[in-house]
């Protein structure tokens, strides 16, 4: 049984359709990357998904008793607010302190309980808000973008841990991503997403940065051209798009 499965979904935002005849399914145990230009409805799907975003039509079906775990692109703190690695892992409610280090351990950091988050590198930054997405032991991981911001070794060991963390806890895991070069290789499915569901399959192994990068500055069209599809799909609209550049939905 499927974790998550979509039918026919639509989403609205305002007057626009943002959305429209998505349908997929999400296996346990699986890595599904999501991919698409800017604008693409990417971050949108996750909201809906999860029940953030409300579906103007189409059916929606989760597994009962689905714990989802959920790290967004971002999150602001306020500088000046005192607050502890340990009261944000805490929050909205109390945990032990066994139950904090085994988070920090999962997400692959030392025991930070008492450090300010202020004071956090970008990287111990993400590796906390996965540790607070792991703290319920989910059946299913998203990630939007979660890497953003984070130069490309970083950004490459973040997403090695969620392979670890994949094969330690056999969760799903989806994700978000337009950093192909680090994802490829961890990613089992991958979905094309451009208002609609272009196309999917299981990525081709990128055995040069070099090709890929090449491939990748050409636009969508260039980065698609690294997926086996499963079906023929036009992506010529798409050539103004830069992955390289793709900013926050």
């Amino acid at each position: 049984m499927p974790l998550i499965a979509a039918t026919g979904l639509a989403v609205r935002l305002g007057r626009a359709e943002v959305l429209h005849d998505v349908s997929l399914s999400l296996e346990p145990g699986e890595i599904v990357t999501i991919v698409g230009p800017n604008g693409s409805g990417k971050s949108t799907l996750l909201r809906a998904l999860i029940g953030a975003a409300p579906l103007s039509r189409g059916h929606l079906h989760r597994a009962p008793g689905l714990r989802i775990g959920y790290v967004p692109q971002r999150l602001h703190i306020d500088p000046t607010l005192p607050m502890t690695v340990m009261r944000f892992l805490a929050l909205p409610r109390r945990r032990t302190a066994g139950e904090l280090r085994a988070a920090l351990d999962r997400a692959g950091l030392p025991d930070l309980r008492h450090r300010q988050m202020a004071d956090l590198s970008g990287g111990q930054f993400q590796r906390v808000l996965l540790a607070r997405a792991l703290m319920d032991t989910p059946d299913l991981l998203i990630l939007d973008e979660a890497t953003q911001g984070l130069d490309q070794p970083g950004s490459a060991a973040f997403y090695r841990r969620i392979e670890e963390v994949r094969q330690d806890m056999g969760c799903a895991v989806l994700m978000v991503s337009h950093e192909l070069h680090v994802v490829m290789s961890a990613s089992d499915r991958v979905i094309c997403l451009n208002g609609h569901v272009c196309c999917e399959g299981r990525p081709e192994i990128v055995a040069q940065a070099e090709e890929y990068r090449a491939l990748f500055g050409t636009g969508t069209h260039g980065a698609l051209a690294l997926y086996r599809h499963e079906h023929g799909h036009s992506h010529d609209h798409d050539h103004d798009h830069d992955h390289s550049h793709e900013a926050a939905e």
